[in-house]
């Protein structure tokens, strides 16, 4: 890796004497200043793509940022970012704009072109410095510090004219950089605004890899992105997204493929867990890809329901996943099909290998299936997990239903008992829940307890669709029932080096898939991490060591992400702990209403009758510390779910934490143990397993609510490593909030003064910076002391 890195730093340097010698064309000519550059312009309008665009004088004539593309070709650890930056003027005049465009330490242009130029475009490429000073000479004259986010970043200037009236200019720039290597990850960052504002601006970005070597895995931190993968050396990014993406640095890390498992460690140090929390990113070899002789083979049973509730359209659909599976199999891989309804059959007696006969036999079984009776699940997943397992294969369980159970056992938690009590041959049990009327938290439950997965078909949706997306995601095991230790100094294994980890228990890696394991770590000993398990057949081990001298603040991605999926999980304790309260509660209420009805008809007077476990009921005890939990994390790290957004509402008093933790139990009373099927109990479900595995920023905190509508929360975030509630024109520091009533800052800094300034370099030295995007005076905690920054006055 070194070697590449010194060659690739030498083509690198190459290229950039080139670019300078590069005779006047179409693209531009580069000059750096001597000095620094007091910020003069004769444009009417300054353009930050990655941000927005300012008016100099009268808003009306604002040219506005219509849309921007980035496309990204990373070659052997060298950048090259194409920016494609669309204006559009709404005057009746030509106009001028000034572009500023923040780039990273050691960009090189290589090109800065638009149309209709008289002249050839030229650019500045300002260093940190000179840039610092351009950023401070347009704050003082916009009254606007949000600019101070990009202080730090190099900076790229130049004028853009002319933007024709009521018409549009297409603006594009190219730049090069190497990119930071750690070990096996490159990292690579886009420059963007941490404000909301800037999402307004619809924005494309994607990115190519092409890699000397094998890409093992490819993560964003901070986007949902869509990975493709045309070879092992390369891989395709697109940010998810329909144009409207959210603020943010975009950040993207791959690893280049070592020996197997390949893996990497980002920590962020917090004394006050002990230490500090880490992510760790593996990835298998993407060589592996479509070679079935070097996989584990497969053993899957397909348990489908066919009660009376799935007749027409999604028995046919069941029918068709059925096929697809059974086909989709590698020949020599095991099969059963188990269909039940108030009775169960099997297709064979235990699975069987996949052979032309076979599946002759499979077609003509699957083709007979037809729906009655009612829903007998307890019985149909005991079948499936006492099945003798076939050696040497990964055994897997595709359990699909549609209703909730209406024969045999039909208490939740006895389902679930039943489930662990039988699974002695450790199969995973994928769940697939079918319209609505299922019981979300039994199938979310009975798949994360076997390392497996829950999915849920909307009513829209196809049920073949969502089976077969699934399937798709299990071909070619890699690494079978992982196993984490971690190991002193001296080689032997301890307990007390990480501690909340989050998965608990590492799934199974399939091709294309990673591993994103979040946890605290303890003191500042190097990490060693071993993981055991089945590679491709034989036992494996890997050992992987990591210095936390790297560890920064930087990261401050990961305690969020640790939080989001601790908060998920506290959820999911407490909707299982509801589970038989929930049928009681319903018992009770149909009771009443059958004995209402019957006093209605003897003309009886009719009084209502309360939950068992409605909001005036007592929690459990024991379920109290959990709800506690969560409203701290939510507060401290801003992760906001349907059960806490009521955080966000302005006047809520966080120095009465009893009443906002009672508000908080009330809510997952009603809705997580409450609330198990339906809309609302599938939407929950949703919500529980995108937050379980949650690996990237989600920070307009969205979620789906019972309408199935999505909702967002802006008015609370959480940049770089501080979280803000807006109180009114406020942003207020959360390390505050239960003060904020009789809070008395300890210094107050207007803007614009030297202490403000002062302020901006101690952030951008903390990489904290970014917190400047939030509009509006802002109340800090540093140091202990709580400082209001006034917001610029209003002209």
């Amino acid at each position: 890796m070194r070697r590449l890195s010194l060659i690739v730093a030498t083509l690198f340097c190459l290229i950039a004497v080139c670019s300078l010698l590069t005779p006047k064309g179409r693209t531009q000519e580069i000059t750096t200043p001597r000095s620094a550059d007091v910020f003069h312009t004769t444009a009417s309008n300054i353009i930050i793509p990655q941000a927005r665009s300012y008016a100099l004088d009268d808003p009306q004539n604002q040219i506005q940022i219509s849309e921007v593309t980035a496309e990204v070709r990373i070659l052997q650890q060298v950048a090259t970012t194409t920016m494609d930056v669309g204006l559009t003027n709404p005057t009746d005049r030509v106009q001028e704009a000034e572009m500023l465009v923040p780039v990273p330490d050691g960009a090189v242009v290589r090109a800065f072109t638009f149309a209709g130029s008289a002249k050839e475009p030229t650019a500045k490429l300002l260093p940190k410095g000179e840039a610092k000073m351009i950023y401070r000479s347009i704050v003082s004259k916009l009254k606007d510090p949000a600019l101070l986010e990009f202080a730090g970043y190099n900076l790229v200037r130049s004028s853009v004219f002319p933007v024709p009236a009521h018409g549009t200019q297409r603006v594009r720039l190219v730049y090069e950089h190497i990119l930071a290597a750690d070990g096996n990850r490159v990292d690579y960052v886009l420059p963007r605004s941490e404000s909301f504002e800037a999402t307004e601006t619809p924005w494309k970005i994607s990115v190519r890899v092409n890699s000397r070597s094998p890409i093992s895995a490819v993560y964003s931190p901070s986007h949902l992105i869509g990975i493709e993968r045309p070879a092992p050396q390369q891989a395709v990014v697109k940010v998810a997204g329909d144009k409207k993406i959210e603020p943010g640095a975009f950040r993207l890390s791959y690893l280049v493929e070592g020996n197997g498992l390949t893996a990497s460690l980002l920590a962020y140090p917090d004394a006050r867990v002990g230490g500090g929390y880490f992510l760790l990113l593996a990835g298998v070899p993407a060589s592996f890809r479509g070679a079935q002789e070097n996989t584990i083979k497969r053993e899957i049973t397909l348990v489908i329901d066919r009660s009376g509730s799935m007749a027409g359209e999604k028995i046919e659909q069941a029918r068709a996943a059925a096929l697809q599976v059974v086909e989709g199999l590698n020949m020599g891989e095991a099969f059963n099909i188990i269909d039940y309804s108030d009775s169960i059959a099997r297709f064979s007696e235990r699975p069987v290998i996949k052979t032309d006969a076979t599946i002759r036999q499979a077609r003509a079984y699957i083709k007979r299936l037809r729906s009655d009776g009612g829903t007998n699940i307890h019985d149909a997943l005991v079948e499936a997990l006492l099945q003798s397992p076939t050696p040497h294969t990964l055994p897997l369980v595709l359990f699909l239903t549609d209703g909730l159970p209406t024969v045999g056992e039909r208490r939740e938690t006895a389902i679930r008992s039943a489930v662990l009590a039988n699974n002695k041959h450790n199969r995973r049990i994928f769940s697939f829940g079918v319209g609505f009327d299922v019981n979300a938290p039994l199938l979310t439950s009975i798949a994360n307890s076997t390392r497996a997965t829950s999915s849920f078909v909307f009513p829209n949706e196809n049920v073949e669709a969502k089976v077969s997306q699934v399937f798709a995601r299990l071909a070619g095991p890699v690494l079978a029932e992982p196993q984490l230790a971690m190991v002193d100094s001296s080689g032997s294994v301890t307990t007390r080096a990480v501690r909340e980890l989050l998965p608990a228990q590492l799934n199974d890696v399939f091709e294309g898939d990673q591993i994103v394991l979040l946890g605290q770590y303890q003191g500042d000993d190097p990490l060693h991490f071993r993981i055991n398990g089945n590679y491709l057949g034989a036992p494996k081990t890997f050992d992987f060591k990591f210095d936390l001298k790297k560890a920064t603040t930087r990261n401050a991605f990961v305690p969020r992400l640790w939080a989001s999926r601790k908060i998920a999980r506290l959820i999911e304790t407490i909707s299982e702990a509801g589970a038989d309260n929930a049928q009681l509660s319903r018992s009770i209420n149909s009771a009443a209403l059958a004995s209402n009805a019957r006093s209605l008809s003897a003309g009886a007077h009719i009084s209502s009758v309360g939950s068992a476990t409605g909001s005036g009921a007592a929690l459990d005890p024991r379920l109290k510390e959990l709800v506690d939990e969560i409203v701290r994390l939510s507060t401290e790290f801003g992760v906001l779910t349907e059960y806490t957004a009521f955080l966000a509402t302005d006047g809520t008093d966080f120095s009465r934490p009893e009443e906002l933790n009672e508000q908080a139990r009330q809510g997952l009373v009603n809705s997580a143990q409450n609330t198990r099927s339906g809309m609302g109990g599938v939407t929950q479900a949703v919500n529980g397993n995108a937050q379980m595995t949650q690996s990237s920023a989600n920070r307009s905190n969205f979620f789906l609510n019972q309408n199935m509508q999505r909702v967002e929360i802006t008015n609370v975030q959480q940049i770089t490593d501080r979280t803000f509630f807006r109180r009114n024109d406020r942003w207020i520091d959360a390390r505050v909030l239960d003060r904020e009533k009789a809070l008395k800052p300890d210094q107050t800094i207007e803007f614009g003064t030297p202490e403000f300034y002062r302020l901006v370099d101690r952030l951008v030295g903390e990489g904290r910076q970014g917190i400047l995007a939030l509009s509006g005076e802002m109340l800090l905690s540093i140091d202990g002391k709580t400082v209001l920054i006034k917001a610029p006055p209003k002209e």
